[in-house]
């Protein structure tokens, strides 16, 4: 009964964090490249106006950081609650 308690801790945080990291992929890619294009259109970054860029290359460089920053943390998940994917 402990270990399974564990493990709903284990997907809760899990889940907590796949929540926060697709909300932040989801506002970069569908607010900064779709709803505030516009008002980002004013600056510019590489030559090409702002709200162009998070549509084009913004949320795919956003998305590679975020899956970096997601094996991070899910490493330290599984360090923290003794699970080990050669156990599975």
């Amino acid at each position: 009964m402990t270990q399974e308690k564990d493990l709903k801790g284990y997907w809760k945080k899990n889940l907590q964090y796949l929540s926060i990291l697709l909300s932040i992929w989801f506002t970069v890619s569908y607010g900064f490249g779709i709803l505030l294009a516009p008002w980002l259109n004013n600056f510019k970054m590489g030559g090409f106006k702002l709200g162009f860029w998070f549509a084009q290359q913004g949320s795919i460089y956003v998305f590679v950081v975020l899956i970096f920053i997601y094996v991070y943390l899910m490493n330290r998940l599984d360090m923290k609650f003794g699970v080990n994917e050669e156990d599975a």
